[in-house]
C-alpha cells in the first residue's frame, strides 16, 4: 500500500516539477533517493522538508509509528542520497540527529510549517530523529 501511495506522488511530483495536490498540496515536498540498506537497490521517497540556512531538514516520523521508516535505516548505511526538488536533482549527505538542543530546535521548526509532526511525536515512544541533508 505504501509502496502505490509512494509512487503516485513520485509520478505527480515529477510530472509537475514538484508540485502535488491532494494532502501535500502547496506543503514543501521533496523525493529523497537513498540505497537500500539490505537491497542495494535504489529507493525513492517523498518526504515534507523544511529549510534551516543552505541545509534542508526531513524528519523520520513515519506518521508517529514506533519505529523509524525504512528510508533512515538506509542512510544509516549509506549516508551519500539523491535529492529532487521541484525540477533540480542534487546530491547530499544525510547526517541523523537524535537527540540534544540541535533535534529540537529543527524537530519544532519542522511542526511550525507542519503542525501534525507535533502530533506524530505525541503518538510514539521514541524520539523521531531529524536528518539534515547536506547538498554537494
Amino acid at each position: 500500500m505504501a509502496d502505490d501511495w509512494n509512487s503516485q506522488i513520485i509520478e505527480e511530483f515529477r510530472a509537475n516539477q514538484g508540485k502535488v495536490g491532494g494532502p501535500f498540496a502547496g506543503r514543501d515536498l521533496l523525493l529523497l533517493s537513498t540505497i537500500g540498506a539490505k537491497t542495494g537497490r535504489p529507493r525513492t521517497t517523498p518526504l515534507a522538508f523544511v529549510r534551516d540556512g543552505d541545509t534542508l531538514v526531513i524528519v523520520a516520523s513515519k506518521a508517529g509509528a514506533p519505529t523509524n521508516p525504512d528510508w533512515y535505516h538506509n542512510i544509516r548505511v549509506n549516508p551519500e542520497v539523491t535529492v529532487e526538488i521541484g525540477a533540480e536533482t542534487v546530491d547530499a549527505t544525510a547526517t541523523p540527529i537524535t537527540e540534544g538542543p540541535e533535534r529540537d530546535r529543527l524537530y519544532t521548526a519542522m511542526v511550525q510549517v507542519m503542525p501534525g509532526f507535533a502530533e506524530y511525536q505525541e503518538k510514539t515512544d521514541r524520539v523521531i530523529p531529524v536528518v539534515i541533508l547536506t547538498t554537494q
